[in-house]
């Protein structure tokens, strides 16, 4: 086993960047057309939308779902595991440092997954309700995921992921009393906004232009993490010596100084005016209006995920002989099945195209 293993290894160090990138780019040209979601947001009924997707990629995982019904969480889970299927065979192609940042960068899924868990523990969802928006494409497989969703209470949930000796659970345990005592999921989840950008940082460190491009990625996750605070702190009851707590360290703009600035700040308006000369300014002005109109700060949330989503597609055009072009893929695919499931939950409930078109990210 040890003689296979070292064999694999040697493999995929000596494997050059030409290699999988020549075939992620095959893999890209499949990706589905602006074209073909139009149709499918005009699909009459969720029968439509599956018989459009079994003419995809999709088909093949579409058809086995069917086998347990044709309704709207069989085609997600259709969706979901052909999505996981994909990472896995793009991760098993390519050479050891692509694979090493790939895996940084995939670990937001792990902290995507596990704030997804413990929210539904806090909400006294059911494990089935909570296994429905798990995709397992960091570290933890679907069977972990699924198995952590399944546990009594949130502690249940940190004592398994320490059992497994996954780091991220030391951060957990730390943050554990403060929520037992006043209930505040914040505070975990910023235990592992922590952990995950202080970690990802010390993978990512290093010299080379692929660890530079994985390094700005991340600090680009960062300052829209940073960002998103300042936009909830605008309207939230806070006390000012607790704003520094919330702040992550490791962004490309928005440093604690900017952050403070940003987070005293009363109104949407001057928040702009001082982010304008950043990337983040135009993102969002585009947006402001809908937030005054709604006053939900999801319109930012969702401005500054099509911010990052477009970065990560940009990252293929780049070095043709890097990492960027796994990256760009990568996200791509993701973005795709994230439009997929938003057709597929808005033709089911008779959602306006229009409507559906504004949440989709279409490149």
């Amino acid at each position: 086993m040890n003689a296979v293993a070292n064999s694999i290894s040697v493999t995929r160090t000596k494997r050059d960047y030409g290699y999988c990138n020549a075939r992620v780019r095959g893999m890209k040209s499949r990706l589905l057309k602006p074209a073909f979601f139009n149709s499918l947001m005009e699909s009459r009924d969720i029968a439509a939308v599956i018989q459009a997707l079994v003419g995809t990629s999709y088909g093949p995982y579409v058809e086995a779902q069917m086998l347990h019904g044709r309704t709207v969480q069989q085609v997600d889970l259709a969706l979901r595991d052909e999505m996981v299927e994909t990472f896995q065979k793009v991760l098993g192609m390519v050479n050891r440092e692509a694979l090493e940042l790939i895996e940084v960068l995939l670990g937001r899924w792990d902290l995507f997954n596990v704030k997804t868990i413990i929210r539904g523990m806090h909400m006294e969802l059911s494990g089935d309700q909570i296994s429905e928006s798990l995709i397992a494409l960091g570290q933890l497989s679907q069977i972990d995921l699924e198995e952590l969703a399944k546990q009594p209470s949130v502690k249940a949930v940190v004592d398994t992921l320490s059992t497994w000796e996954i780091p991220l659970a030391v951060s957990l345990r730390a943050a554990l009393p403060e929520y037992n005592e006043n209930g505040d999921l914040s505070v975990l989840e910023l235990a592992l906004d922590k952990y995950y950008t202080h970690w990802a940082a010390a993978k990512l460190a290093g010299r080379g232009v692929n660890r530079k491009l994985a390094r700005r990625f991340l600090g680009s996750q960062v300052d829209t993490i940073n960002l998103l605070t300042c936009f909830r702190l605008l309207n939230a009851d806070i006390a000012p010596e607790d704003v520094p707590r919330f702040f992550l360290n490791g962004g490309l703009y928005v440093d604690e100084r900017l952050y403070l600035d940003l987070a005293a700040m009363s109104d949407v308006d001057e928040v702009y005016v001082r982010l304008k000369n950043t990337p983040y300014g135009r993102p969002i002005d585009a947006v402001a209006m809908k937030y005054i109109e709604r006053g939900s700060v999801s319109v930012f949330e969702r401005a500054l995920e099509d911010f990052l989503m477009r970065k990560a597609f940009a990252a293929g055009k780049g070095d043709p002989l890097g990492v960027g072009i796994v990256m760009s893929y990568l996200w791509s695919k993701a973005n795709e099945v994230t439009n997929l499931r938003i057709i597929v939950k808005g033709v089911s409930v008779g959602m306006p195209t229009e409507r559906m078109r504004e949440e989709l990210i279409i490149v």
